[in-house]
């Protein structure tokens, strides 16, 4: 049973009363994974007024012939072919059924565990349907991590999942929060991950799934969630299969100028690595969860929106993680590109937080643990410099401070090229910190629009950000 879920229906509840209602009626393609999802609605007796037909093309060819080539049989391309070939079949086959159905049709393409458990299962599932006869239909789609150890495991939790998902979309797609809460009704916590959910048609014109995907993150659904530069939802999966990674990690509350020379000098520095193809370079701007945060219990979603959109008007990518530590970013961002190259910048004062060992009491390898995780994904760490506190010179590798116990661990680090300073960084920005900006532009003090990027300035102002007033 979902924890949070207060509308909480059994999934053979749900099952059956699209079973009992005549008005819903639509096809199942299950590619992968067994078809799970049709087996729940048989097992919930009634299943007759519900499918008109379920399949699995599973071989490669037959499922070609049937549906078009395609690169990635687990994909969201697959998926959507899937959708729009059995959706179109219901009205063409059932014209007598047409003015008084909701037709629907669910697909879904999975890649399970394999014998020897050396993947990762996931799958893409998605539903077209109506909330009327004979409209246009409406599409949800959502991108699932399978964490069970076990291939049958996973396929049970498929087919809840997809029970869930085909019930949210005919009777909580009014209320998002609740929707989101149904996906995991009866399913244990760690069970699955949904890091993409994307609800689109004509009767969802206003429907904001950038907030949605904050929401998956912020419910512990998803670990993960990114956007491109024009807004729209990536799954990161998919994104950022076997390529290389450039990351900067803030809270860019605002952006600044600084943020833009540590993208712009890294992303330079990042394409003259010998083992980094440049065309298959993503940059992002990542932001943890924890600084989204308004208070202890609480997110200001309109902050986020409005960061995130100020961050793509510059053309950044933005990936908004539960990843507080650095080395579980590292982590997670490893599985994804299968081992390429992959930078982060951060400023020196960062580096030093990195090599606080109070901050690795709950690993029983400490920080030797964490570092271990940080740069096991063939990892590199660009540190931008700050002025120095004695107010001579610059503070970067080359005098950075450490206890003794912990210099020979960074030396060690720096001679094998695991840090490196970010060259040519422009010492003029040195003196903005996005604290003193935000500080000015809430108390109306002059000369903050010379700190940050000039579209930045002009989003602030006229959106009234950060409290900021004429």
């Amino acid at each position: 049973m979902s924890i949070t879920n207060t509308n909480y229906v059994s999934n053979k509840q749900k099952a059956l009363r699209i079973n009992l209602d005549t008005k819903i009626y639509g096809s199942f393609a299950e590619i992968g994974a067994g078809q799970e999802v049709a087996s729940n609605f048989f097992k919930a007796g009634g299943a007759s007024g519900t499918i008109a037909k379920t399949m699995s093309a599973y071989d490669m060819a037959f499922s070609d012939a049937i549906y078009g080539e395609t690169k990635r049989y687990v994909s969201e391309d697959r998926l959507l072919q899937m959708l729009d070939k059995e959706f179109s079949l219901l009205p063409i086959r059932l014209p007598e059924k047409a003015p008084t159905t909701r037709f629907f049709a669910f697909a879904d393409t999975v890649e399970a565990l394999n014998f020897r458990r050396t993947n990762q299962g996931h799958g893409w599932l998605g539903v077209q349907f109506q909330l009327r006869p004979d409209t246009p239909p409406n599409h949800c789609v959502i991108h699932v991590l399978l964490h069970d150890s076990d291939q049958m495991l996973q396929q049970q939790v498929l087919g809840i999942v997809g029970v869930n998902l085909i019930y949210g979309c005919f009777f909580y797609h009014h209320n998002p929060e609740t929707f989101l809460d149904s996906l995991v009704d009866d399913l244990m916590p760690g069970r699955i991950e949904i890091d993409y959910f994307e609800l689109k048609g004509p009767d969802f014109p206003n429907f904001d799934n950038r907030v949605i995907s904050l929401k998956l993150v912020k419910k512990g659904l998803a670990n993960a969630t990114m956007f491109a530069a024009n807004g729209d939802i990536l799954q990161p999966t998919d994104e950022l299969y076997k390529k290389n990674v450039l990351i900067l990690r803030g809270r860019f509350r605002p952006v600044t100028l600084v943020n833009m020379d540590m993208i712009e000098k890294s992303y330079e520095q990042f394409c003259k690595e010998p083992d980094v193809d440049k065309n298959k370079i993503v940059v992002i701007s990542e932001i943890t969860l924890s600084s989204l945060k308004a208070n202890a219990d609480d997110i200001d979603e309109k902050d986020f929106m409005d960061r995130v959109e100020i961050l793509c008007s510059l053309g950044q990518n933005v990936m908004i993680s539960n990843y507080q530590e650095y080395y579980m970013l590292a982590k997670y961002m490893s599985k994804l590109t299968k081992n390429m190259k992959m930078a982060m910048v951060l400023g020196i004062h960062s580096l030093t937080q990195i090599f606080d060992e109070k901050y690795y009491k709950h690993l029983q390898g400490g920080i030797l643990e964490s570092f271990g995780m940080l740069f096991c994904g063939n990892l590199k760490l660009y540190v931008y410099p700050s002025k120095h506190n004695s107010g001579k010179g610059f503070y970067n590798c080359d005098n950075f401070e450490l206890p003794f116990h912990l210099s020979g661990l960074f030396r060690y680090l720096f001679d094998n090229d695991k840090i490196q300073d970010v060259e040519d960084a422009e010492m003029s920005h040195l003196d903005i910190f996005s604290d003193n900006v935000l500080l000015m532009i809430k108390n109306g003090q002059a000369g903050w629009e010379n700190m940050v990027p000039y579209k930045v300035a002009e989003f602030i102002k006229k959106n009234g950000l950060f409290g900021y007033t004429d």
